[in-house]
């Protein structure tokens, strides 16, 4: 009977091991806070894959910047480690170049002419290259939107922003393009630049509705104008063969996950960038729109301050968004 019950017990924990070997767990790494659309949409994302494959796929989401995030980020999923990184396109750019471009400045009008430049055989070229460095895009359809001036005046015209001490990241795409915008731009600290704005040690800075309202900078740059000069994007990345240990009926859930997630991160931003509009203008802000074409011909030149995009790269990616256009 002891030896029936140890044969018994045995089993079980053969079994138990077996399941436990077809689970996997991975980390999800991102700076953007908890409080924040787009780490909420990601959460309700891995709850419904946890879900939908009973546990088997268990994506640990680390908001926050408490993982490795930017290079480092990327960095762990082409070492092939059970991860997922969550960056903007340019940081593929470091594998492959135009990847980069396609974050460039002054590109999309709207939300929906991204959305389609990701369904275009030019990104598809492009998703197909990155695989082949250890990078597979699950899904690259998530924004966190358009970036604007924030000023004290409007900034109608490249004449107006002529010469303005602008508030920028410091990062070389962002100085390059304001300064072809016709800025001066000044890569300060984040933190440091509502007191920047309001003791003159700059005359503005660029960002979202969401970050204008959320830092109170309206306090200091009433006027917001609408030049769209960059769209905040993400992309959903994980080691080819990390893919590879899911079954095939994991992988088409993840994918169809992260799919829906992305049209209701969409949907969602939407609605905030109109409640968070209405809210700025109860506060005094006033909006304006810009002359975005004169902006883009004159950032056109950005394109050409990256030696490892394409030469062309500017005017495929413009053809692209004119068949998108109906142009």
């Amino acid at each position: 009977m002891i030896k029936q019950l140890t044969a018994a017990a045995f089993g079980a924990l053969l079994t138990a091991q077996a399941v436990a070997a077809d689970e996997i767990q991975i980390n999800m790494s991102l700076i953007f806070q908890e409080s924040e659309l787009l780490t909420q949409e990601l959460i309700k994302v891995t709850d419904k894959i946890r879900e939908r494959t009973n546990g088997d796929v268990d994506i640990q989401v680390f908001p926050g910047g408490q993982l490795p995030t930017y290079k480092d980020n990327l960095e762990q999923v082409v070492n092939g480690a059970d991860w997922i990184a969550v960056e903007d396109l340019t940081y593929v750019g470091d594998y492959v170049p135009d990847f980069g471009a396609l974050a460039g400045p002054m590109l999309y009008d709207s939300y929906d002419e991204y959305l389609a430049m990701m369904d275009t055989d030019l990104v598809a070229d492009l998703t197909a290259q990155a695989e082949e460095k250890g990078i597979k895009i699950i899904n690259a359809d998530y924004m966190f939107g358009f970036r604007h001036m924030i000023t004290n005046k409007p900034i109608e015209t490249p004449a107006d922003l002529e010469g303005m001490k602008i508030r920028v990241p410091g990062s070389q795409i962002f100085i390059s393009t304001l300064d072809a915008m016709g800025a001066s731009p000044q890569a300060i600290p984040f933190t440091e630049t509502y007191s920047g704005v309001q003791q003159g040690v700059v005359e503005g800075l660029e960002g979202s509705i969401l970050t204008m309202y959320s830092t109170k900078i309206y306090e200091v740059a009433n006027v917001m104008t609408m030049t769209k000069h960059f769209l905040g994007t993400v992309g959903i990345y994980i080691s080819p063969s990390v893919w590879d240990k899911l079954t095939p009926e994991q992988q088409a859930i993840v994918e169809e996950e992260f799919a829906a997630g992305a049209e209701s991160n969409t949907a969602n931003l939407i609605k905030l960038d109109e409640e968070y509009r209405a809210l700025l203008e109860e506060q005094g802000v006033t909006f304006v729109e810009a002359d975005t074409a004169a902006f883009s011909e004159l950032t056109a030149s950005v394109y050409n301050e990256f030696p490892a995009w394409s030469e062309d790269i500017r005017a495929v990616i413009g053809a692209e968004l004119e068949k998108i256009r109906g142009n």
